[in-house]
């Protein structure tokens, strides 16, 4: 089985985590995915809600899913690196190929990641963004697949700053979670960490 690793901040998911989960696994670029949200102690992103609330906001918008899943791996009382939660991974699914999910941003600056070369050893699925230029150097990599699809311009940052200014969220996040972030009362300030 080929089992994708998706990790992010995911504060909170929106439909175009989801849209590219369900994407992957249409196109068999994997058979599962895994959402694997970062630790407490990245908390110096702004407005980063605690990882329980985080959490639930991925179960609940995976849930009619089947091949999607979430992990709490990295939310533990110490700084979980990547290169950590692959290895993890792949020892408890030994007879499955392991990859690691990451946008363009990211792929960028991989060499500057603790361990890289723990990182590179994976197959790597690279989303790839509008107006976001990979570096030469890093598009000969072998083990690194390019995926295009249409991304729509949703970003975690846009949401919370509309849920700050009591926009609309609807049209951004599942309705799920929409009502567990009013219930919750999270983003409400624009510095919350819950």
């Amino acid at each position: 089985m080929k089992i994708g690793i998706f990790g992010g901040s995911f504060n909170p998911i929106h439909n175009m985590h989801v849209k590219i989960a369900t994407y992957l696994i249409k196109k068999e670029f994997v058979n599962k995915i895994i959402f694997v949200p970062t630790g407490d102690y990245y908390s110096y992103k702004p407005n980063m809600v605690k990882g329980k609330y985080r959490l639930d906001m991925i179960n609940l918008a995976i849930k009619k899913y089947p091949n999607l899943s979430s992990s709490d791996f990295e939310l533990q009382d110490k700084m979980i690196y990547t290169y950590e939660t692959l290895n993890y991974f792949q020892k408890k699914y030994p007879n499955d190929t392991i990859y690691f999910i990451c946008g363009t941003d990211n792929i960028n600056y991989l060499d500057s990641w603790k361990k890289p070369e723990e990182i590179k050893k994976f197959p790597i699925l690279v989303i790839k963004r509008k107006k976001e230029k990979i570096k030469p150097e890093i598009l000969k990599k072998e083990n690194i697949t390019y995926i295009n699809m249409r991304c729509t311009s949703i970003s975690s940052t846009k949401i919370r700053e509309k849920i700050f200014q009591k926009k609309n969220i609807q049209k951004y996040v599942p309705k799920e979670v929409e009502t567990y972030i009013y219930q919750k009362k999270l983003y409400r300030k624009e510095k919350n960490y819950v």
